[in-house]
């Protein structure tokens, strides 16, 4: 009912509320997108430190199992 009493706005003001929508809307994806980048990017750097880490503790670890069998290989004088 209220609606139906309120009054249309002119052509020549609704314009430039419609056109202020847009803009806020734009700048609101544009923000929107830019925060879900910066996580991206975080999050990339953050897995490729982390696979950077378990490899060098796989490196570690296989070197130390080949230092045990070559130790367990050498005569004992």
């Amino acid at each position: 009912m209220i609606l139906a009493v309120a009054p249309a706005l002119p052509l020549q003001t609704a314009g430039k509320y419609v056109a202020g929508a847009y803009v806020v809307f734009l700048a609101i994806v544009l923000i929107y997108v830019a925060i879900v980048a910066t996580r991206l990017a975080r999050t990339e750097r953050d897995l490729t430190e982390l696979r950077r880490d378990v490899e060098l503790r796989r490196q570690q670890a296989a070197g130390e199992s080949g230092q045990d069998s070559e130790r367990a290989r050498e005569p004992v004088a």
